[in-house]
């Protein structure tokens, strides 16, 4: 990950807090890797990562699409544009069963409605299951990516409603209980390797797996990121300051559209 140290005032960015993070996101995603998307900020993240510096980038979505290579941002997994610009269309049987299952995934892209303190998501209900105060989506594919990729990169914005001390259910495993957790549950993945926000990058600790904050975007301090995170956020003592985007990276960003925004400009 590019990055700075942390020294000093840092000068106000000439950016949005949610472009750093899809540029910091892409960022992490190398050239011929063989990448799992989610739907929202990941799919941003990854087809950026295409357009810059990884253009064998390999992009599956779930519905079957392998080394879809889409103009605009696909608006689900179910969009036609990626089936379009796919180097073959394979069954959802199939991309599970033969691709996701057995480790042929290197990097798994995800997001949640909670992550908490070991990296668990949830995007199945918030507050208890038989009588949740909100049912969100469901879990998709995302806890066999979540348990079966190289690698998982989480992507979603740092709020104190979204990262709480503990998920009110763990619908994709991160930790679980603590490092040693997946092994046990005899997952083939290795787990969450980054979470980035946007407010900075948080990685699991080597010994605990508690997720520690590592790097902070520029303008953005320890207090804010503290603040936003709902148990004692611990901060690397490397701590330091993602590289501001470059022009070249806002540029390609900002003139990334989904199918409906190009059809209807505004």
């Amino acid at each position: 990950m590019s990055a700075q140290p942390v020294a000093g005032t840092q000068p106000a960015p000439t950016w949005t807090a949610d472009e750093m993070m899809s540029i910091a996101a892409a960022r992490a995603l190398r050239d011929g890797q063989a990448c799992f998307v989610g739907i929202g900020l990941p799919s941003t993240a990854a087809n950026l990562a295409r357009r810059l510096h990884a253009p064998r980038l390999v992009l599956i979505y779930e519905s079957g699409t392998l080394g879809t290579r889409p103009d605009e941002l696909p608006l689900s997994i179910g969009d036609g544009i990626l089936a379009d610009s796919a180097l073959t269309v394979v069954s959802v049987p199939e991309i599970f069963n033969y691709w996701l299952q057995p480790g042929r995934i290197d990097v798994g892209f995800l997001s949640g409605a909670q992550i908490d303190r070991l990296g668990n998501i949830n995007t199945t209900v918030i507050g208890e299951y038989d009588e949740p105060a909100v049912r969100l989506p469901g879990s998709g594919g995302a806890p066999e990516i979540a348990a079966s990729c190289r690698e998982v990169i989480v992507v979603m914005r740092h709020r104190l409603r979204a990262f709480v001390e503990q998920v009110d259910f763990v619908t994709s495993v991160g930790y679980g209980s603590g490092p040693r957790h997946r092994e046990q549950l005899g997952l083939r993945g290795g787990g969450p390797v980054r979470v980035i926000t946007d407010l900075g990058v948080l990685e699991p600790d080597p010994d605990t797996a508690e997720l520690v904050l590592t790097a902070l975007h520029q303008g953005v301090t320890v207090e804010q990121a503290r603040a936003e995170t709902g148990w004692p956020l611990q901060v690397a003592t490397d701590l330091v300051f993602t590289a501001p985007p470059s022009t070249t990276e806002l540029e390609t960003l900002r003139g990334m559209r989904t199918v409906g925004e190009k059809e209807n400009p505004r």
